[in-house]
Parts: structure tokens; C-alpha cells; sequence
């Protein structure tokens, strides 16, 4: 296999940050030690935008004009649907992606061969203003108490847009179906007013929607260290309770805005934070 060459290298793909497909490319490859054990195995939805996130933008499923070199999987979707899948397994398959101006990553849940049990339990907290990622910052920290309660770890991220995740790491056998019942009772016994676990706009207005339908198995989320297709290129990025408690006491939601060029340079003081998510075992309460 011989080095992906980028096409039309000077395709600003975030015009307001003069952010090119050449920069993008340049970033995976930054990035890579990183990002690629929270996506090998896993098939990815590509996120794509040819002409820069000002432009027509899909969520692309299946692996259409991939090389012969770059790996896909074969994923059953519902009512016999079939899909083939991207693997970005290696730097090049991340240089390829780049080279189709595939801003975002979104792994499955689940890696292969066992793409029935996903390997964690995600929380999506996004805020319908005029609340805030401060306040998924007071959500997040509840729910991560009432995690601690059940005896059970978590590990925050950075959306990269206006959210928060929050990951249950459990690398065992449990279902989608055990992950999905566990993650939606956790949600709707929090008991917040400022919470709201239904999809409806209307419900969500001043709230954080946690979001406990990302448990499916063909639901994706946004991978960790993947740039996010808003108008600069911020990065979806872990980390530390004690930043998500900090930022919250100080009002400062800034604090919690990574690009591409903080992002490489937090990894080179921080390493991956996110790597317990890979590694930790954990089982769902009965």
C-alpha cells in the first residue's frame, strides 16, 4: 500500500480558520496514536463535507469509493438492512478519510466480531438553550455521582460542539438491550428539573436532553479527538472531572473549547485521558 496522496490539498474545509483538507490530513496523522484504539474494530460512519462545513454535508454509511486496500465490515441494520462499513485501522485509513473530506468519525458502540455488546454506555448531554454546556457541566457531575453510588467509573469528554458525553467503560458481554434499559432508568431517576430525557424540542427548551437512545447498535457517536463540523475546527475531546467541576465553578465554558492545535498539545502533556475507557472492566448492576 502506498501513501495516500490528498487531492486538492488547499481545500479550505473550515474557511473562517483558513483550515485546509491538507491541515485536516496533517492532524490525523498528529493524531493517530490516539485515536485509532477508540476506532479499530469498530465500523464508522463518516461525516462528510467536500466543500468545507459551510457546504452540503451526509452522514455516509456505507464504505462507498474506498480503496481495495482499506478494510470494511459487514453490519446488519433493522428490518434486513445491510450495510458495509468503514474500519479506519491504520494512520493511512485516517489520511483516506481526510482525503474525502471526512470531517467527523462516529464508531459503533460495539468492535468486531462482537458487535452485539457494546463495549461501553454513553450519555449524550446536549442543551437546549438557553441552557448551556455549563449546565451539562452540573448534569454531568449528578450523573457521575450517581454512577459512584452504583459503583461504577465514568469518564467525561467534550462534544466538541455544545455538550457533553459522559462513558461508562465495561468491556464485558453485557447487550444492547441490558445497556439501553440501564442507561434509561439512570436518566429519567435523576430527577432534576433541569433534566429531560424525551426528544421533543419543545420539552427541551432551558434543559439538558441526556440522551440515553446512543445505546443501539446502530446508533454512532462522535469518536474521541475527532474535529466536529462547526464554523472552526474544535475537537470532540476528554477530560478530568476535576476540569468539568473546575470550569463549572469558575463560569468560564471557554475552558472547555479544544481545536485541533490544543488538542495535540494536551495529548503531549496528558496522553489519551480517554484510555480507561478501553481498558476498565465493569458490570451493569442487576
Amino acid at each position: 500500500m502506498s501513501a495516500v496522496e490528498v487531492s486538492n490539498p488547499d481545500k479550505p474545509l473550515w474557511p473562517e480558520a483558513g483550515f485546509t483538507k491538507a491541515d485536516l490530513a496533517a492532524y490525523y496523522g498528529s493524531v493517530a496514536d490516539a485515536i485509532l484504539p477508540h476506532i479499530a474494530g469498530r465500523p464508522v460512519t463518516l461525516r462528510r463535507f467536500p466543500d468545507g462545513v459551510g457546504g452540503w454535508g451526509w452522514y455516509q454509511t456505507n464504505c462507498r469509493s474506498a480503496p481495495d486496500w482499506l478494510e470494511t465490515a459487514v453490519v446488519r441494520g433493522r428490518n434486513g438492512a445491510v450495510f458495509r462499513m468503514c474500519l479506519l485501522e491504520t494512520p493511512a485509513a485516517l489520511a483516506w478519510a481526510a482525503n474525502m473530506a471526512a470531517i467527523e468519525l462516529h464508531p459503533l458502540l460495539a468492535r468486531l466480531p462482537e458487535l452485539d455488546h457494546p463495549k461501553a454506555v454513553v450519555f449524550d448531554l446536549d442543551p437546549g438553550p438557553p441552557a448551556d454546556v455549563l449546565d451539562c457541566c452540573d448534569v454531568a457531575l449528578i450523573l457521575r455521582e450517581r454512577l459512584a453510588e452504583l459503583g461504577l467509573e465514568s469518564f467525561p469528554k467534550t462534544t466538541g460542539s455544545v455538550g457533553l458525553h459522559v462513558y461508562v467503560p465495561l468491556n464485558t458481554t453485557a447487550t444492547y438491550a441490558e445497556t439501553r434499559r440501564f442507561a434509561r432508568a439512570l436518566a429519567e431517576s435523576l430527577g432534576d428539573p433541569r433534566v429531560v430525557t424525551i426528544q421533543q424540542r419543545s420539552a427541551r427548551v432551558g434543559k439538558v436532553l441526556v440522551d440515553w437512545m446512543q445505546n443501539d447498535p446502530m446508533r454512532s457517536t462522535v469518536a474521541p479527538y475527532s474535529p466536529r463540523a462547526v464554523p472552526w475546527p474544535t475537537v470532540s475531546t476528554p477530560v478530568t472531572w476535576p476540569e468539568v467541576a473546575d470550569v463549572l465553578g469558575r463560569r468560564r465554558a471557554e475552558l472547555l473549547t479544544f481545536t485541533t492545535e490544543t488538542v495535540v498539545e494536551r495529548l503531549a502533556r496528558h496522553g489519551d485521558l480517554f484510555r480507561p475507557v478501553l481498558e476498565l472492566e465493569q458490570r451493569l448492576p442487576a
